[in-house]
């Protein structure tokens, strides 16, 4: 009987040791997922303090195209910047959003500066049912104009589901080069700028939406990421426990 049950008894045992070395192993996993959650909360925090300063700056000028190779989101987005100049109404381009408003439309407007260049400017939201320029005509700005808002880098490609088709003006992200490119603008600045919230006469569109503000859950998840490590820790052990005890 003993003989018979030698084999069974070690058999056991090295099902036992498997599943307690992919236990461990899945606890390492989830180790590594706190710690990672951890890098991301101080990647959070940095932009954080970093958009809240440049939100609350002073405007400055945007980068000239002496600058535009350095630019970068590190050092330039959502700085608070002012150009002066005149909007190219007429080459609009539509850029599907959705927003605290409901869905609708970015309208994104070339904007001639003073300084020699062109630069997109986000002017803001409008709802699905004013998408043409023909029922919102109040909001245009004709003539010189200075906007201020704040610097953003180009989205190309598209959106998650969809990839920007510029031959039907079907635009999904606020791609710089392709609607430059679309509206043949020359000298154009390599972001955009999205306006802020100085209201426009018949109330379109709407500016002012940029999300300056970032939910940071990194915190709770690294602890819960950590805790399920160490409750499977602590299970392990007391497996192995039990099994001294008890032996199979």
């Amino acid at each position: 009987m003993t003989a018979l049950l030698g084999p069974a008894r070690r058999s056991g045992s090295g099902r036992q040791v498997l599943l307690l070395a992919l236990a461990m192993l899945l606890a390492a996993g989830f180790v590594g997922l706190g710690i990672w959650q951890f890098e991301r909360l101080a990647w959070k925090l940095d932009l954080i303090a970093r958009v809240e300063a440049r939100v609350s700056a002073p405007a400055t000028a945007p980068p000239g195209p002496d600058a535009w190779a350095e630019v970068n989101a590190e050092a330039d987005e959502y700085r608070h910047v002012s150009a002066a100049g005149h909007f190219l109404n007429d080459r609009e381009a539509l850029v599907q959003a959705v927003t605290e408003q409901g869905p609708g439309y970015w309208v994104v407007t070339p904007f001639v500066a003073d300084s020699g260049f062109t630069i997109l400017i986000n002017r803001g939201f409008v709802p699905s049912d004013r998408r043409e320029r023909s029922t919102r005509l109040a909001g245009n700005i004709e003539g010189h104009a200075t906007v201020k808002g704040l610097l953003r880098l180009s989205e190309p490609g598209g959106g998650f589901l969809h990839a920007n088709d510029p031959a039907h003006g079907r635009w999904y992200s606020r791609d710089v080069a392709a609607i430059a490119k679309e509206d043949g603008l020359d000298k154009a600045a390599p972001y955009f700028i999205d306006a802020d919230a100085t209201p426009n006469a018949g109330g379109l569109p709407l500016g002012g939406l940029t999300v300056t503000h970032f939910p940071n859950p990194h915190l709770a998840y690294a602890l819960t990421w950590f805790a399920l490590a160490a409750l499977l820790v602590a299970a392990v052990g007391y497996i192995a426990w039990r099994s001294r005890r008890q032996p199979f």
